[in-house]
């Protein structure tokens, strides 16, 4: 994965949700981080993200995932 890190943003450890997730995201599953490149909405609140290696995940409403969401400093 390519490091695309501003120099002034700061990453914090948050709890996403299918209505909460955002493009750019980083999610630790099966013991690899992967970036979420871009997100569908499915019916009844359910998402299906799309990550940078080509994978999908697609999450129900209630489930709950740990991301690193990369914020700017001012």
């Amino acid at each position: 994965m390519i490091d695309r890190t501003p120099r002034s943003a700061l990453a914090s450890h948050i709890e996403v949700t299918a209505a909460t997730v955002q493009r750019g995201d980083v999610i630790q599953l099966g013991g690899r981080a992967r970036r979420v490149q871009d997100l569908f909405q499915l019916p009844q609140g359910t998402k299906q993200l799309l990550f940078e290696s080509g994978e999908l995940l697609t999450i129900h409403t209630r489930t709950r995932l740990v991301a690193v969401r990369m914020t700017r400093r001012r």
